[in-house]
C-alpha cells in the first residue's frame, strides 16, 4: 500500500548551525535533490509537488525550501546569496556526499554554481528554464517587470498578471492557484525579503555591483560547469526567453537542451508528462550513454 504524498505526510525538517531547513520527501533509491524557483508564493512543494508521484517512483525525492521564502528559516542573507550554503548545509546535514539536481529557474543558477564550486557533489543536473543571459531578447523579460510591479505594490490583480506571464495556457491560473499565492506572497517577512530580492532599487543595486565588481558573472562561468547537464526549457517562455539557453547551451561541455513547445516558464507543470520522461530518461541513462 502506498502512501498518498501529501504536503504533510512528506514534510520534514533538519536543524542546521544557521536555523531549520524544511524540505519534502517521497521515494526510494538514488538521491534527487529539486530546488525551487523565485516570485510571489513560491515554494518547493508548489513547484514541484504534481511531479513528486512520478519521480519517487525511482528517486528518493528531496525537496528543499530556500530560506527566505516563508516555509525554511531565514538567514541574515539575501535569499539569493543564502541557497547555495542551505544546499551544502541540507547534503551534510543528511549525510549525503552525490547528488543529483533538478533546479527551476533560481534553482537551477544555485544548483549550477554549487555544481563547479562542489564538483563531486553533483551527479548529473537538470535545469528548468532561467539559467543563461539574454543575447537577443530584452531584459529583465516580461515576467520579471511583472514581478517586480507585484513587489513594489502588492495587489491581487498584479499577482495574477504575473501568473499569467509565467505559463502558455491561461487555464492553468486557477483561483485556487491565485489564492495559495497571494496568501503566501502577502506575509510580511514573505514580502520583505521578496522586496529585497525583486524590488526596482534591489534590482538597481545588483546593477551597480555587478559593473563595479572585478568578480565574473555566474553565466560566464558555465564552462567549469562538470556534471552531465540537461536544460529544460519552455518556447513560449515570458520570464526567461528561450535565447537566454544559447550561452549555457555552448558553454556548458556536457549538455543537452529540449524544448518543449506551448509550454511558459514552468516545465515541469506545463508539460508535465513530457518533461517527466525526457529528465527520468536523462537521469536513468547509463553513463556510456
Amino acid at each position: 500500500m502506498t502512501t498518498e504524498l501529501t504536503h504533510e505526510s512528506t514534510l520534514r525538517e533538519l536543524a542546521t548551525e544557521e536555523g531549520v531547513l524544511r524540505y519534502h520527501e517521497a521515494g526510494q533509491g538514488p538521491p534527487l535533490l529539486l530546488l525551487h524557483g523565485s516570485g510571489p508564493g513560491v515554494t518547493g512543494w508548489r513547484n514541484y509537488r504534481d511531479n513528486l508521484a512520478t519521480l519517487s517512483e525511482r528517486f528518493r525525492c528531496l525537496v528543499l525550501e530556500f530560506p527566505g521564502f516563508g516555509v525554511s528559516d531565514p538567514t541574515d542573507r539575501h535569499p539569493m546569496v543564502a541557497a547555495g550554503g542551505a544546499v551544502i548545509r541540507f547534503l551534510d546535514g543528511l549525510g549525503l556526499q552525490q547528488v543529483d539536481v533538478i533546479g527551476n529557474s533560481m534553482g537551477g543558477i544555485v544548483a549550477a554554481q554549487v555544481a563547479i564550486a562542489n564538483p563531486d557533489r553533483v551527479r548529473r543536473l537538470v535545469t528548468i528554464g532561467g539559467i543563461g543571459r539574454n543575447l537577443f531578447s530584452p531584459g529583465p523579460g516580461e515576467g520579471i517587470n511583472l514581478l517586480m510591479e507585484f513587489t513594489e505594490n502588492p495587489t491581487r490583480q498584479a499577482l495574477i498578471q504575473w501568473l499569467h506571464s509565467m505559463v502558455y495556457d491561461p487555464a492553468l491560473v486557477t483561483e485556487e492557484l491565485i489564492e495559495e499565492r497571494w496568501a503566501q506572497a502577502t506575509d510580511p517577512a514573505t514580502l520583505a525579503a521578496a522586496r529585497r530580492m525583486y524590488g526596482r532599487a534591489a534590482f538597481a543595486a545588483q546593477r551597480a555591483h555587478a559593473a563595479a565588481s572585478d568578480a565574473p558573472p555566474y553565466w560566464a562561468m558555465l564552462h567549469k560547469l562538470k556534471a552531465r547537464t540537461l536544460i529544460t526549457w519552455g518556447r513560449d517562455d515570458r520570464v526567461s526567453p528561450l535565447d537566454m539557453a544559447l550561452v549555457p547551451m555552448r558553454t556548458i561541455p556536457d549538455a543537452e537542451l529540449h524544448v518543449f513547445p506551448d509550454c511558459g516558464h514552468w516545465v515541469m507543470i506545463e508539460q508535465k508528462a513530457a518533461w517527466e520522461s525526457a529528465v527520468l530518461a536523462f537521469l536513468t541513462r547509463k553513463d556510456g550513454r
